[in-house]
C-alpha cells in the first residue's frame, strides 16, 4: 500500500502517530502505565565482563533515575511507584518495567523470581523487560517465550545508533549485527520488540540519525522509543562535551527529526516514546527538555503543519 497517496492523514484517537496510549486502550480498553522498577542489576557493559565504565550517556542508576528505589524490595518500589501515579489516573492498569540497567543479566532462576512477583500483583497486565541484545542466552529467551504466553511483554532494547563509529564513540560495546541477531532470536519466538534509539549523540549529522530511523523502520521490531540525547552530570559523556565531540540539539531541529522519521516508519509500529526525561538536578543540557508537554506540543503542530503522519512515506518490503 502506497500510503503517501491517501487521501486524508492516518490518525490514532487524536494523534496522526502510533501512540502507546493508544495502542493501550485498544489491548485492554483502559489506562495503563508502566510502574517504573530497579530490580538491583549490574551491567556486562560496567562490571568488565564485556566492557567497563558503562555506555558514555548512562546514568549512575543505569538510566533508572526516575524507577523505584534500589534498597527497597520490589513490591514496596512497585506499591510506591503505583500509587504516585494513580493520583493522576486512578482507574489504570500496570505494567512493571523492569528499567534500570540489564534486565536479563542474571541465571533465569533469579529472573523468574523478579518477574513472576511484579506478576502477582493486583491490576498488572504485562511487564516490559530493558536489557542488552548481548544478554539473552537461550534459556533466558526460553523463559521469555514462556512469559509471552502467559502475559502482555515487551523486550526493550537499546540500539541508540547504527553506525559503529558512534558506537566507539558512546562505548555502547556491542555492534549493530549483535542487535540484528538478538532482534531474530526473540522474534522467532513471538516475543514483542521495542527499539531504543537517541538523536543527537556525539558527531552524528542529521542524516546520520535518520540512517537509524530508517534501519529500525526495516526491523521486525513492534516498537520505538525515540530519546534526545540528554547530557547528565557525573557521566563519562560530560568529558566528550566538553572536548568539543557533542553539541546540542535545537528544539525545532529535533521537532523535524522526530517528524521525519514518523514518516517513513510502519503505521503498525507502537511509538512508545517521542523524547526523554532527566532529573533536573543532574541535567546539563539541552535545557529545554525539561518542557516535555512544548516539545510534545510542538511535534503534533509540525505533522499538522505539514499534514503529514506515521507512515506517510513508508514502503511495504
Amino acid at each position: 500500500m502506497k500510503t503517501d497517496l491517501l487521501p486524508a492523514p492516518l490518525l490514532w484517537g487524536d494523534k496522526r502517530f502510533h501512540t502507546w496510549n493508544y495502542e493501550m486502550r485498544e489491548q485492554f480498553e483502559n489506562k495503563v502505565f508502566k510502574v517504573m522498577l530497579d530490580a538491583g542489576f549490574t551491567c556486562p557493559n560496567r562490571d568488565g565482563s564485556i566492557a567497563k565504565g558503562g555506555c558514555t550517556f548512562c546514568s549512575a542508576r543505569g538510566s533508572g533515575d526516575f524507577a523505584g528505589r534500589r534498597r527497597d524490595d520490589l513490591v514496596t518500589q512497585f506499591n510506591t511507584i503505583r500509587d504516585r501515579q494513580h493520583l493522576k489516573w486512578p482507574n489504570a492498569k500496570y505494567i512493571g518495567y523492569f528499567q534500570a540497567y540489564t534486565n536479563t543479566y542474571a541465571p533465569v532462576e533469579e529472573l523468574r523470581e523478579y518477574f513472576e512477583v511484579i506478576l502477582e500483583q493486583p491490576g498488572v497486565v504485562g511487564l516490559s523487560i530493558a536489557t542488552r541484545p548481548d544478554c539473552l542466552p537461550d534459556d533466558v529467551v526460553d523463559y521469555l517465550a514462556e512469559l509471552n504466553e502467559r502475559t502482555y511483554l515487551w523486550i526493550e532494547m537499546g540500539l541508540q545508533t547504527v553506525h559503529e563509529s558512534t558506537s566507539e564513540l558512546i562505548n555502547r560495546a556491542h555492534d549493530t549485527q549483535c542487535y540484528l541477531d538478538a532482534v531474530e532470536k526473540l522474534r522467532k519466538r513471538n516475543i514483542r520488540v521495542c527499539a531504543h534509539i537517541i538523536y543527537g549523540l556525539p558527531q552524528e549529522t542529521h542524516e546520520m540519525m535518520l540512517d537509524t530511523g530508517r534501519a529500525v523502520a526495516a526491523m521486525d521490531v513492534q516498537g520505538i522509543k525515540i530519546h534526545l540525547l540528554h547530557l547528565m552530570r557525573k557521566t563519562p559523556m560530560v568529558k566528550q562535551y566538553e572536548a568539543g565531540l557533542l553539541r546540542f540539539l535545537e528544539r525545532d531541529e529535533y521537532v523535524k527529526l522526530i517528524v521525519d522519521t514518523l514518516e517513513f516508519l510502519p503505521p503498525e509500529m507502537i511509538v512508545h516514546r517521542l523524547t526523554g526525561d532527566a532529573p533536573r538536578d543532574l541535567l546539563m543540557g539541552p535545557m529545554w527538555s525539561l518542557k516535555k508537554w512544548e516539545v510534545l506540543n510542538a511535534i503534533d503542530d509540525e505533522l499538522k503543519s505539514r499534514e503529514t503522519w506515521q507512515g506517510k512515506y513508508w514502503r511495504q518490503p
